[in-house]
């Protein structure tokens, strides 16, 4: 595909041009019509001796929050984990109140040979007494953890019998004390009950469920065991890069290296919709606030805003000169429409990227509700928008075939042209760190932000910093000199 040929390409290699080579110099603060964002500097969390990781690495700096209301936890009822490099970490999150210390997490972990991944805190099991958190690995090992009870360690494929690709992301189901989903760069996504054993023996499958892209199978055993699905999604070593749970626990977005965002209804195993990128794989996912959109970025460089109730691709956000690597929405900024047309609304989205720059985006009601005349998605097997269940006895390998030719979208809904959507531009577009950005997570007083050489940033919100906490933007240099090249610090290696 010719991305000149819709104006994209001379406008990007414009917009770089303009940026000044990535010599721009990193912001402390900066300014939307809400008032100043701040940068605490005090309150930046990293490896205790607060020397960067080397960026070498190719595992991504994550970030997990989950909080716990309890009256003996004196206002420290956060918990926060990060990963850098081989090393894991979990700290109690103080916020915009009081700076980090970071000589006493929580729990640290160095791991030998392998890296974590990622992580995600189970926000329904959690109590005084526990904080349950599964970790994924580079060699496809999952582990559950307890910072808490510290003696809790239960390994999941841990002979590798299950999947022997890199463990992209692990979530827990909504609402469940003991399921969680795992994806790798397989292609392959598996549903694992904390209760059950893996089997040492490699699992036979049956297929259960399939769709346009997608297979479903479950193990063929006589007692129960892990996996208890197994994905198959847009076929084999096509990587599941994110996938995202809607707030309303319905249904689940997926993010392929293929280019394809896919929706489907959980419980049911149906998809629902779908949308394809512009050019390259999709690399992030996150939901609006009510369900009703989704947001995906990735190696084209744009943010694409996809209607759950409308079935299309209705916005694109050009502002990254790089990689997108994470979208966020905003919810204590946004105010979602009313179902009543007379009251308007918008939503506040963030997106960070490899290009070091964090943009926030307004998406406006002009924007949900403009229309342009583009081709329906070419006809498949559906009834009703959802794709007709093949036969168990199917040929897989042909109903992963359907959707691999990609070209065939463009100009559709799932993928329209440039000329054919709205083109959103962002509020801000800031350069926040030296070396690429890898989380974001926007909270009620601040949003935080990280980045592959370790760092994780507190930006608080306007009307947060008051005099019980002005020390902590004070001297920005402090921490500021000391993110500069990693490459200076010899010793930034594990």
């Amino acid at each position: 595909m010719n991305a000149a040929a819709d104006g994209y390409g001379s406008s990007c290699i414009m917009s770089m041009s303009l940026d000044g080579c990535g010599k721009e110099q990193l912001k402390t603060q900066f300014v939307t019509r809400e008032g100043v964002y701040k940068l605490l500097t005090l309150a930046t969390y990293s490896r205790p001796n607060r020397i960067g990781y080397n960026v070498q690495t190719n595992t991504s700096v994550r970030v997990s929050f989950v909080g716990y209301s309890s009256s003996d936890t004196n206002g420290n009822n956060d918990r926060m984990c990060f990963n850098i490099g081989r090393e894991l970490y979990v700290f109690y999150y103080k916020g915009t109140k009081k700076g980090a210390d970071l000589t006493k997490p929580i729990d640290k972990k160095l791991y030998k040979g392998i890296s974590p991944t990622c992580h995600d805190f189970n926000s329904t099991a959690i109590t005084e007494d526990s904080l349950p958190l599964i970790v994924g690995f580079s060699t496809g090992l999952l582990q559950l953890i307890d910072p808490v009870r510290k003696d809790v360690s239960v390994l999941f494929n841990e002979e590798k019998i299950i999947d022997k690709t890199k463990v992209t992301c692990v979530k827990w189901v909504p609402n469940s004390k003991h399921l969680f989903l795992a994806s790798h760069a397989s292609g392959q996504l598996y549903l694992y009950n904390e209760t059950f054993t893996c089997g040492t023996t490699t699992p036979s499958y049956q297929q259960v469920k399939s769709g346009e892209g997608y297979t479903v199978h479950t193990c063929k055993t006589k007692s129960t065991r892990n996996p208890m699905y197994r994905w198959l999604i847009g076929g084999d070593y096509n990587s599941i890069n994110e996938f995202a749970f809607s707030p309303c626990s319905l249904y689940l977005a997926v993010v392929s290296q293929d280019g394809f965002l896919r929706v489907f209804h959980y419980d049911k195993m149906e998809l629902i919709g779908m949308a394809r990128s512009y050019f390259g794989g999709f690399l992030c996912v996150c939901w609006s606030p009510d369900s009703r959109y989704i947001v995906v970025g990735g190696e084209d460089d744009l943010v694409t805003v996809y209607s759950i109730s409308e079935n299309r691709v209705i916005a694109r956000g050009q502002g990254h000169h790089s990689w997108v690597s994470v979208v966020a929405f905003d919810p204590y900024t946004s105010t979602p429409p009313s179902m009543e047309p007379c009251l308007p609304g918008y939503y506040r989205l963030g997106s960070v990227g490899h290009d070091t720059q964090m943009c926030l985006w307004d998406i406006t009601d002009d924007i949900l509700h403009h229309v342009t005349l583009v081709s329906p998605l070419p006809v498949t097997s559906k009834q009703n928008g959802v794709v007709n269940n093949v036969k168990h006895n199917a040929n897989a390998n042909n109903v992963q075939k359907q959707t691999q030719d990609p070209m065939r979208l463009i100009g559709t809904t799932a993928c329209p042209r440039f000329d054919q959507c709205p083109r959103l531009e962002p509020l801000i577009c800031k350069k926040i760190a030296h070396d690429r950005l890898t989380a974001l997570i926007f909270r009620e007083d601040c949003f935080v932000a990280a980045c592959q050489n370790g760092y994780v940033y507190t930006w608080a919100r306007p009307g947060t910093i008051t005099s019980l906490n002005a020390h902590l933007v004070s001297d920005p240099n402090s921490i500021m000199s000391s993110l500069d090249l990693p490459s200076l610090n010899p010793t930034s290696a594990v």
